[in-house]
């Protein structure tokens, strides 16, 4: 609940507006049987005079209800609406930070809560909170003012109704109490089925082309009917459990009505009441039943909206673990330099070791090559760079300051990374670029465009630049996304650039060309290249060769054949690769 009412704070004048609205549209309501009341009495039996009929009372009476309805009916809608704008807003807010708080999250941190729950949580649970804060405006606000005011309207036609009230009170809490009590765990239940959905439908639907082609599609058909059928037996026991309400509600409510029926016609015959006030008993009385039972339903509501509402409050309470440290700040005046200084890195999920004893200085506008056998830590090497992950031991320099003590959004303005797999988005070429810079005018576009060797085939393309992309690229060669990206990568103008294996769709030519035109046009950038191919490294500056997650050697291409042994065995056993094509 802290949740709630800390994102509804900012809305207190719409619910206060809502619920005086709604307590109008009760007390019309509340007003209703009354007047029904006085024309039964009065214009039709006339009991004050004389048992004669009192027409002009009926038509006058009649009229006064039509206009108190009018005027029930207006503050129902503006209460909907101030309502709907204290929930959709609270909403939004609270969509937007945690949406703000998924961005700030460390690699890990992402993979902890999966992309499939946290797509739940920002879609299904906030909608479910934003129905738990409507009803909490105008529904607890209704049945609270249907029971007391309707109860007091009730006694007031005769104390020997509360006998009824007094009977049938304790019978719906029993039943609301049973109902939550077995609902309650089960909500949480059904969000974690949601989320396995979610998770199997994303990986599906990401992954359609590999599916397709190992001939999946029944394997995972079953493992979503698996899933989906989990989903669907989670909410039909929830429903089960709810579908006891009503009948009981309505059981309560016939007895009850019998009982006022009954009670009433005693005290007719004696002359202590009215035969239009037992009428106006049996509104009343069905008013606060049903005042019950929509209490019964914000229960169910409420539930389910505290479940979902400590999901969202462990996304925002959720801190980024990669945040700016008190460390000195005073760099060595490079632009552009890296330092590795006793470096390990562990993943905190399995705790595997995956690098130790790092210890490597890569100086300004230097094209530093890694290579090593899969799994050797090269990504994860150069991810503590911009601070994807934080080394567990040691420390990371950039231009001579502790990568820790930068905010993370300044330290990643210096750095550029450009992944193997390039992600895209449904937009044109042009804009995919500029996401590099998104001020860049058209020239610094083709000018990257052109270094990345990607102009060419783009002008090739149906609009140009303006072609539009398939969702994540699809309608692109591998090829042509990763010099895409590449131009992406060196619009920003970082002054360290990481290609982590972006060459390995291009061919030998293409990626000569590629590598001729950063040195020619980003001389002064720092460029770090992971590679596997040597062909692809060996005109670097120097080569570091990573070997069970240290560096064993770092050289020239010629030094590395001199005296590495791991680098020779890589060289000769990509030429016997080529050789034996």
């Amino acid at each position: 609940m802290k949740l709630i009412f800390r994102f509804m704070k900012k809305y207190w004048y719409m619910a206060l507006l809502a619920s005086a609205f709604m307590i109008g549209e009760v007390y019309i309501d509340l007003l209703q049987p009354r007047m029904m009341a006085e024309i039964v009495n009065e214009g039709i039996l006339g009991l004050s005079n004389g048992g004669k009929s009192d027409l002009n009372l009926v038509i006058n009476t009649g009229i006064r209800m039509m206009l108190v309805v009018i005027g029930g009916g207006l503050c129902g809608l503006l209460s909907a609406v101030f309502t709907n704008i204290t929930g959709q807003g609270a909403g939004n807010d609270i969509r937007k930070l945690c949406f703000e708080r998924i961005m700030s999250f460390s690699f890990s941190q992402t993979d902890d809560f999966s992309t499939g729950s946290l797509i739940t949580r920002i879609t299904n649970d906030v909608t479910q909170v934003q129905h738990l804060i409507m009803q909490l405006i105008r529904g607890l606000v209704r049945c609270l003012m249907f029971f007391i005011g309707g109860s007091a309207a009730l006694l007031s036609l005769d104390m020997s109704f509360g006998v009824i009230v007094a009977c049938a009170f304790p019978l719906i809490i029993i039943d609301v109490t049973f109902v939550v009590w077995r609902t309650n765990p089960l909500f949480t239940v059904l969000q974690e089925s949601l989320d396995r959905l979610n998770n199997i439908i994303q990986e599906n639907v990401t992954g359609i082309r590999v599916v397709k082609a190992f001939v999946q599609e029944k394997n995972e058909v079953g493992r979503f009917d698996e899933a989906n059928q989990h989903l669907v037996d989670t909410q039909f026991n929830v429903m089960m459990l709810l579908s006891y309400l009503r009948p009981v509600m309505n059981i309560v409510l016939n007895f009850a009505v019998a009982g006022i029926i009954y009670v009433g016609s005693n005290q007719v015959q004696k002359g202590a009441i009215a035969p239009g006030s037992v009428m106006a008993a049996i509104t009343y009385i069905s008013q606060i039943l049903n005042g019950m039972m929509m209490l019964a339903m914000i229960f169910q509501t409420l539930s389910r909206g505290l479940a979902s509402t400590k999901r969202l409050q462990e996304v925002i309470d959720t801190q980024s673990e990669i945040r700016q440290e008190q460390l000195p700040m005073e760099g060595d005046g490079t632009r552009g330099s890296v330092q590795f200084e006793n470096v390990k890195f562990i993943y905190e999920d399995n705790g595997a070791e995956v690098l130790h004893d790092i210890n490597l200085s890569i100086t300004p506008g230097e094209t530093l090559a890694v290579i090593g056998a899969t799994g050797c830590g090269k990504t994860s090497l150069v991810s503590l760079i911009p601070r994807f992950y934080d080394a567990a031991e040691g420390h990371v320099y950039v231009d001579g300051v502790d990568v820790r003590a930068y905010d993370p959004a300044e330290l990643r303005k210096k750095v550029t990374v450009c992944l193997q797999k390039a992600e895209f988005f449904s937009t044109t070429i042009r804009e995919n670029i500029a996401l590099g810079d998104p001020e860049a005018n058209d020239d610094e576009i083709r000018k990257a465009a052109a270094a990345a060797q990607a102009d060419g085939f783009i002008l090739q393309q149906a609009e140009g630049y303006d072609t539009v992309v398939a969702e994540r690229g699809m309608s692109l060669s591998g090829g042509q996304r990763q010099r895409i990206a590449i131009a992406r990568a060196l619009l920003k103008k970082g002054e360290i650039l990481i290609l982590d294996d972006v060459t390995s769709a291009l061919d030998l030519k293409t990626e000569a060309a590629l590598y001729a035109a950063l040195n020619r046009e980003y001389s002064d950038v720092t460029k770090i290249i992971i590679a596997q191919r040597i062909a692809s490294v060996r005109n670097a500056d120097r080569i570091v060769v990573l070997d069970g997650g240290t560096i064993s050697d770092c050289g020239s291409h010629e030094e590395l054949m001199d005296r590495s042994s791991v680098y020779r065995d890589i060289y000769h056993s990509q030429l016997k690769e080529e050789e034996a094509l």
